[in-house]
């Protein structure tokens, strides 16, 4: 199977390839992707047939295609910032390298491009006979591949179509469909293309219009009026010296002498026309149907510094990052899952594209300058603020402001003691229990227990004696464990 359709795509690749140029007299033909049709092929061949539209689909495949992935060892704690990154996988290596003639940013660039022309983005796996884990990937076009639906499995297989005819039969595991949903058809994405498609036929339209303004003598054609018939050679003398003095740009506005003939202009202007308006304003509806910005392909009229970064921003967190977790579904919950047992526990993730906020760094900074200084006057230690409070090293050159303290908590709870503590709060406290024969397990094992402070070590020890975890009083024992706190050596 996997040799089968490999050759497809390659035949398929091939026949594009021998496609690309097309003759002039079946362009037209070619071209006419809107209005009359309405498949796949039409969607992406708008792509090609109106800038603003190409714009688009360009940056947002560009922009998706150029995050870095690493993959992960998923953590108890379920914490992302616990994960462990894992370096060496196949899954890794096939996501990195696709296939032999493409590498992932091309492979993303390419499905990007189908997801947002049509809606949908096929990744065919290959196998080879005998191996159950994929060995390849390939971004299939959306218009050759058909799903088979199941009244009992909602979905049988697909079908994959070659560029001459080959039907070739595909099972569940070996495609991998990313769509955007279809409200009237579970099976197959919606494309934006089809809401602006007489948006995009106009701005066609009115840009062969104007190609058609400067070759056919720089202005719309006319009539010209003669009071007798001409034979055929008189026809064609008439029409060979028109052409010959006013067609094309250069012969524009030029005085037009007749023969026994009357020129009647037909013309209607291009200022009648109002192009300029008519393409801006389809423009504004292919943008609308993205949900890009102006800014986001390359207009930065009217905008200063502060903007321009806020819209790099926006554009990261409302266009890159849910094409990017679509992306991350896919690998998450289709493809790992293809790896057995080895992909257990694994989990593909993006490098976040959303660039800092300069204003939100600033007041992170401050307020951790401000944490570092409230925990120097209570007498810790320069070198542990500045680690726990996530600031770089830096030479300390003061004298100490109090006797310093090893930090031995982290900054949360360092913090929290000096919230709502004085400074002699802030002091660690200690359990102590006495052990013996009839001391109890769980007080055995919390003796010397460390407490940030009063208000932790009180929580343990109600009004500093009593451990809360005590069994003793179920055998009528009292419980004789306290609290105490040490004094700045560490010493009760």
């Amino acid at each position: 199977m996997a040799r089968t359709l490999l050759g497809a795509l390659t035949n398929a690749a091939r026949t594009a390839t021998a496609n690309t140029p097309i003759p002039f007299a079946s362009r037209a033909q070619s071209n006419s992707v809107f209005g009359q049709r309405r498949d796949a092929e039409a969607q992406m061949r708008a792509m090609s047939a109106v800038g603003t539209l190409f714009a688009i689909v360009d940056r947002t495949s560009n922009a998706t295609a150029l995050v870095d992935w690493k993959l992960w060892r998923k953590a108890k704690s379920g914490r992302a910032e616990d994960r462990t990154e894992v370096t060496t996988h196949a899954a890794l290596d096939l996501w990195n390298k696709p296939n032999g003639f493409m590498p992932r940013q091309e492979f993303v660039e390419a499905q990007q491009q189908h997801f947002d022309l049509t809606g949908e983005a096929w990744w065919v796996i290959a196998r080879h006979p005998g191996v159950n884990i994929p060995l390849e990937m390939w971004p299939v076009r959306p218009d050759r591949i058909t799903p088979v639906p199941s009244t009992d499995r909602f979905l049988s297989g697909y079908v994959y179509t070659s560029p001459d005819g080959e039907r070739i039969p595909l099972e569940l595991d070996e495609v991998i469909q990313l769509r955007r949903p279809c409200p009237w058809d579970p099976y197959r994405g919606l494309s934006p293309v089809l809401s602006i498609l007489p948006d995009l036929d106009t701005s066609r339209y009115a840009a062969e219009w104007s190609r058609a303004f400067f070759i056919n003598s720089a202005q719309p054609g006319g009539i010209i009026e003669v009071p007798q018939a001409l034979s055929d050679p008189e026809f064609d003398e008439l029409r060979e010296r028109w052409n010959e003095q006013h067609r094309g740009v250069g012969n524009a506005h030029k005085v037009a002498i007749l023969e026994h003939g009357k020129w009647v202009d037909r013309t209607i202007s291009q200022r009648d026309m109002q192009f300029v308006e008519m393409r801006g304003a389809t423009t504004d509806r292919v943008r609308e149907a993205y949900g890009i910005s102006k800014t986001a392909i390359g207009d930065f009229e009217d905008i200063n510094r502060a903007s321009a970064l806020a819209a790099k921003g926006w554009f990261a967190e409302q266009q890159t990052v849910p094409r990017l977790e679509r992306i991350k579904a896919a690998l998450n919950h289709e493809l790992l899952p293809m790896f057995g047992r080895a992909a257990e526990g694994l989990e593909f993730d993006y490098c976040d594209p959303v660039p800092p906020d300069p204003e939100t760094e600033a007041a992170t900074l401050t307020a951790r300058a401000e944490a570092a200084a409230a925990l120097r006057t209570a007498g810790w230690e320069p070198a542990g603020i500045l680690s726990a409070v996530g600031l770089p090293d830096i030479p300390y050159t003061g004298a100490p402001a109090a006797p310093a303290v090893r930090p031995t908590a982290s900054w949360d709870e360092a913090v929290a003691g000096l919230v709502g503590e004085d400074i002699e709060a802030a002091m660690r406290w200690q359990a102590v229990a006495v052990i013996d024969d009839n001391t109890c397990e769980p007080c055995r094992d919390n003796d010397g227990q460390l407490y940030r402070n009063r208000a932790a070590a009180y929580k343990d020890y109600p009004g500093g004696s009593g451990y809360v975890n005590c069994t003793g009083a179920e055998f009528g024992n009292e419980c004789r464990c306290k609290v105490v706190k040490r004094r700045k050596g560490g010493d009760e």
